[in-house]
């Protein structure tokens, strides 16, 4: 099974991924994975630190003439600013008294990973649960889109709503194929516009804003995932992945919520048998129904919440002295929704890779994909 794991502190020297598993014979285009780790850095809304860090990956291990190998893959992506904190970050020796951090930011990680691990920094927690780490997992994510591809499974994604502004409307896969051009990935330009203005108010107010952002994946086929075992529910590892992303507060698949409000009647996806083939004229379920894939289109929707570092600081307590203060404010983004779309794209896309090379096994690419076209 394709596994990985991730490593790196916001402002230490590099953040890794091995991921391993990986069959041998697969195409790797470093530009590509170098294209969606421009895009995570990209949006309205975006704070100072993407122009000091333009995210480019190394590729340590695993690979070789742009084919993988079989064996375990190293990604790594540089930080850049670490040479502006190497003596407070050094693993060799570092001024932990420089940079300390007691005012702990509600919303963080910071008050109860201080007292889960036992810190008097909370820059010791805040350095690892820095949405930071997610750079490297969009390379990771990458390299599974790219055997998802292999398989004539493609996924995409779009921004559905940010800082209230929202698109109700129903795009195809082939309406948002330009979609990152926009600034904020938003289909409908005089909506974007909108939500450039909000963004603009509220960053004027020293403030930060969520938003929803929805993901697309077809050229699924049927029966990916399972019916026999709760833990092995696509849509269980889909939503659970997802939520593992910094500040997602919130997922759903098909109708969601929505569902809770309609009749049976109003949800469930009629089966009908045509041209020898059963298909559905609607997709409320998302293309996961019994928790595998139906063969639809996957639909799945995130919800971010705002950033928890807002520039004029929120009430909290400084964990030294018990005192009332404001939070200590960070360099941060006002909106980083067009991140979070990208970060989310990479998760599915990795957790997809998980379950077809689970069902379909195989060493290298020829066989995989002999399998899966026999599906």
């Amino acid at each position: 099974m394709i596994k990985w794991m991730t490593s790196g502190e916001s402002h230490g020297q590099a953040l890794t991924a091995i991921i391993e598993g990986l069959p041998s014979n697969l195409k790797i285009d470093v530009e590509e994975i170098n294209k969606y780790l421009a895009l995570r850095q990209s949006g309205y809304g975006r704070g100072a630190r993407q122009k000091i860090e333009t995210d480019k990956v190394q590729i340590l291990s695993g690979v070789r003439n742009c084919l993988t190998l079989g064996s375990p893959v190293c990604l790594m992506v540089e930080n850049k600013d670490y040479k502006n904190w190497e003596e407070y970050m050094s693993p060799y020796g570092a001024d932990v008294t420089m940079r300390r951090l007691t005012r702990v930011r509600p919303g963080h990680a910071d008050l109860s990973g201080v007292l889960k691990y036992d810190q008097t920094d909370a820059r010791n927690i805040l350095e690892r649960a820095s949405a930071r780490e997610t750079a490297v997992r969009v390379a990771a994510g990458t390299v599974a889109r790219m055997f998802l591809r292999a398989l004539g499974i493609e996924v995409c994604g779009y921004v559905r709503s940010v800082a209230g502004i929202t698109d109700d409307r129903e795009y195809t896969a082939a309406q948002l194929k330009d979609v990152k051009n926009s600034e904020l990935f938003m289909p409908d330009p005089d909506l974007c516009e909108q939500a450039k203005k909000r963004i603009d108010e509220i960053k004027e107010n020293k403030d930060t804003a969520g938003g929803i952002v929805e993901i697309r994946v077809n050229g699924l086929k049927s029966g990916f995932g399972s019916c026999m075992s709760y833990g092995e529910k696509l849509d269980g590892h889909l939503a659970g992945a997802v939520m593992g992303i910094q500040a997602i507060k919130g997922v759903e698949i098909g109708l969601g919520f929505e569902a809770a409000r309609r009749l049976g009647s109003e949800v469930h996806d009629e089966i009908f048998f045509e041209n020898g083939k059963f298909v559905r004229k609607t997709n409320r379920a998302g293309g996961i129904e019994g928790g595998m894939s139906n063969g639809e289109e996957i639909v799945l929707r995130a919800a971010m919440k705002p950033i928890p570092t807002l520039m004029r600081g929120l009430n909290t307590v400084n964990f030294d002295t018990g005192e009332a203060c404001r939070a200590a404010t960070e360099r941060s983004d006002v909106c980083a929704i067009c991140a979070c779309e990208i970060v989310v794209e990479s998760t599915v896309c990795f957790v997809l890779a998980q379950k077809v090379q689970e069902r379909l096994g195989g060493d290298n690419m020829r066989e995989i994909i002999e399998r899966y076209q026999k599906l």
